[in-house]
C-alpha cells in the first residue's frame, strides 16, 4: 500500500512512511499507518516496497514490549491483551482491508524535537566526521580506528528533528541541555543508551550486530495509565517537564543499522538490513537527488528480502 486512504478519518500528516490520523472523539490518541513508500536520500521513490509497513510496524510491536521494563511507550493498540485489529475503534474498523497489520493507536504527546541517535559503531556520517576531525558530533575519539569499527563504549550522538523537507542536524550532545534543561537532557541520554545496550544485546544473540539506531521521545504530562499501557511497569521517567516516553517507531531498518555477525569485517562499509540497495543503485544512476524514480523490480524484490529477513532474524517469526 503506496498511501492510506480513509475520507472518513481526518489526515494530520503524511511523512515520508507514516500517515498520522485523528480519530473521532479521541482527542488523545492518534492512529499511525506505515506505508510501503520508501525514501532515500529525503526523495520518496515512485513505487513501494510490498510489505515493508507490516514489517516494520510488527518489528516496533516486538520491540515496545521486550524494551517495556525500561521506559513507558506510546502504545495502546494492538496490546497483549487486544492484539487484534477488532479492539480497534469503530470508526477505523470500515478500514479494516487497508490498516490491518501495519496501524497502531498511540497515545498524543509532546514530541522531543530531538533525535536520540546511539552508535555503538563508527559507520555512516559518523565515521565521515571523524576521517575530518576525530570527532563524532564534536565529540574526541581515540586516533587510529578504521570504519564500521566498535567504539570503546557506545555514544550517544544526538541531531535536531527537523521538519518534513529539512534535513537534521547533529549536534553535541551539550546542545540536548540547552534545549530542555541539564535534567531532562540527562534522562534522554540514559534512556537511549540503555536501550541501545538492551537491544544491542539481543542482536548479538540472534547473529546481528546493531551498529547504529535511533529514538524518538515524547512526554505526557502525567504517568501513562497502567491499564491501557503495556509498558507501565516500566520505572517512570518523571521530570520537571513530564513523564517521558518511547514513541514512533523502534529499532526498524528504517531507523537502524543491522549487520551480519558472520560476515563482520571492520575496515570498510558492511552489508546491511536496509534500503541499502536502493541507494547503491540510486548513485550508480546518478539519480540521488532525482524525484519521481521507479525502482527495477530485482531492486523492489531485493529490498523486501531484507527488511523481512530482518524481521524474521529479530523477532524469530515469520509474517503472513
Amino acid at each position: 500500500m503506496n498511501e492510506s486512504n480513509c475520507p472518513d478519518l481526518t489526515l494530520i500528516a503524511r511523512g515520508k512512511v507514516r500517515d498520522i490520523y485523528s480519530i473521532p472523539g479521541e482527542d488523545d490518541k492518534l492512529l499511525f499507518v506505515a506505508s510501503d513508500r520508501l525514501s532515500a536520500f529525503d526523495v520518496i521513490l515512485e513505487n513501494a516496497i510490498p510489505s515493508k509497513g507490516k514489517l516494520l510496524t510488527s518489528l516496533s510491536l516486538f520491540w515496545f514490549s521486550k524494551l517495556a521494563s525500561i521506559i513507558p511507550n506510546h502504545l495502546i493498540l494492538p496490546s497483549p491483551t487486544q492484539p487484534n485489529f477488532d479492539a480497534f475503534p469503530e470508526s477505523v474498523q470500515k478500514y479494516k482491508d487497508q490498516l490491518e497489520g501495519r496501524s497502531m493507536i498511540v497515545r498524543k504527546c509532546e514530541v522531543i524535537k530531538v533525535e536520540a541517535i546511539v552508535r555503538g559503531y563508527i559507520t555512516g556520517s559518523g565515521w565521515n566526521e571523524y576521517k575530518k576531525s576525530g570527532t563524532v558530533h564534536g565529540i574526541q575519539l581515540p586516533e587510529g580506528l578504521v570504519e564500521s569499527q566498535k567504539l570503546p563504549e557506545p555514544l550517544f550522538t544526538p541531531s535536531t528533528k527537523a521538519d518534513q523537507g529539512d534535513h537534521d542536524e547533529n549536534i553535541h550532545p551539550s546542545k540536548v541541555a540547552e534545549m530542555y534543561g541539564p535534567q531532562l537532557a540527562g534522562e534522554i541520554e540514559r534512556v537511549a543508551l540503555a536501550l541501545y545496550n538492551a537491544a544491542a544485546a539481543h542482536a548479538t544473540s540472534v547473529g546481528l550486530i546493531l551498529a547504529d539506531t535511533k529514538f524518538e521521545f515524547g512526554l505526557l504530562p502525567a504517568p501513562p495509565s497502567p491499564a491501557t499501557t503495556p509498558s507501565s511497569d516500566a520505572p517512570s521517567s518523571a521530570t520537571p517537564h513530564g513523564t517521558l516516553i518511547l514513541i514512533d517507531e523502534v529499532l526498524t531498518p528504517d531507523s537502524s543499522r543491522y549487520w551480519s555477525l558472520d560476515k563482520y569485517v571492520p575496515g570498510g562499509p558492511q552489508e546491511s538490513f536496509d534500503k541499502q540497495f536502493v541507494r547503491d543503485w540510486l548513485i550508480a544512476e546518478g539519480k540521488k537527488a532525482v524525484g519521481g524514480v521507479k525502482l527495477p523490480e530485482e531492486v523492489v524484490e531485493k529490498t523486501e528480502g531484507r527488511y523481512r529477513e530482518c524481521y524474521e532474524r529479530v523477532t524469530g517469526a515469520k509474517l503472513a
